[in-house]
C-alpha cells in the first residue's frame, strides 16, 4: 500500500490520511479507473479528520470523514458534468472549486497551494481530453455526410431516368399548334395569335392542367426556367 501512495506524497500530504483514503477507495473505483491525484485539507487549527478531494481519469470524488473518522461520505462528479475548474490562492492555503452543467459550484478550502495547483492541472487535462474526444466524434460524423449526399444524388438520377412517357406526351400536346393557313402573316405573329386563341378557348380547369404540365416539363429539364415563366405568365392572364 505504501508503494501505491508514494506518488501522492510529494506535496506534504499526511501519509496516514492518504493511506486511509486509498484503502476506502479500493472498492469504489470502477473498471479501468485510476487515481490521478489526491488533495487533503490543511487547516490552521489541528484537524484530525480533514476533508480531501480525489481526481481520477473518470471523475472527481469528494471525501468527507464522519463519526470520528470511522466512516466517510463520498460524493462524485463525472468529468462529462464538469464545465470549469478554479483555484483561488489565499494567505493560508487555496480554495479549489469546480462548476457543473447544472450550475452547481463545489469548493474545498484550505488545500495547500501546491496541491491545489496539481488538482487544477489534472482537471484541465481531463476536460481538454474530453473536449478533444468530442471533437473527434464530430469530425467522424461529418465524414459520413458526403456519402449520404452522394447516395441522394444517385437516387435523383434514377428518378430522372424513370420519367413517365405520359409527361413527354403532354409536352407534345402543349407545344403542338393546330394547322392553320396564315401565309400572309409573319411566323412569330402567327404562332402567338394561334396560341392566344387556343388558350382563350380553354376552361379554367384546362388552363390549370396545362400550367401543371409546363411545371412537369420544367422539373424534368425539358424546358428552361425562363420559358416556364413566360408560359406561366401567359396562362395566368387567361385565368
Amino acid at each position: 500500500m505504501k508503494d501505491q501512495i508514494k506518488k501522492f506524497l510529494n506535496e506534504d500530504q499526511d501519509p496516514k490520511a492518504i493511506e486511509k483514503i486509498t484503502i476506502k477507495l479500493q472498492d469504489l473505483l470502477m473498471k479501468n479507473e485510476e487515481i490521478g491525484y489526491i488533495g487533503v485539507q490543511k487547516k490552521p487549527a489541528l484537524t484530525v479528520f480533514p476533508d480531501s478531494i480525489v481526481v481520477t481519469n473518470k471523475r472527481i470524488i469528494l471525501c468527507k470523514p464522519k463519526n470520528l473518522g470511522l466512516s466517510m461520505d463520498f460524493v462524485d462528479y463525472d468529468w462529462q458534468d464538469v464545465v470549469a475548474a478554479f483555484v483561488k490562492e489565499n494567505i493560508l492555503g487555496s480554495d479549489f472549486s469546480f462548476s457543473t452543467k447544472s450550475e452547481l459550484t463545489i469548493s474545498i478550502d484550505y488545500i495547500p497551494k501546491t496541491q491545489a495547483r496539481k488538482l487544477y492541472t489534472f482537471a484541465k487535462e481531463q476536460m481538454d481530453l474530453l473536449k478533444f474526444n468530442s471533437n473527434q466524434a464530430v469530425v467522424s460524423a461529418e465524414e459520413v455526410i458526403p456519402e449520404t449526399v452522394q447516395d441522394a444524388e444517385i437516387i435523383e438520377e434514377v428518378e430522372a431516368e424513370e420519367v413517365e412517357v405520359e409527361e413527354v406526351t403532354n409536352y407534345a400536346e402543349i407545344m403542338s399548334v393546330p394547322q392553320h393557313n396564315f401565309a400572309n402573316e409573319p411566323v412569330i405573329e402567327k404562332a402567338a395569335d394561334t396560341t392566344e386563341r387556343l388558350l382563350s378557348n380553354l376552361s379554367q380547369d384546362e388552363l390549370f392542367e396545362k400550367l401543371q404540365n409546363y411545371k412537369k416539363l420544367l422539373d424534368n429539364g425539358l424546358i428552361l426556367q425562363g420559358e416556364y415563366d413566360n408560359y406561366k405568365k401567359e396562362i395566368l392572364s387567361y385565368m
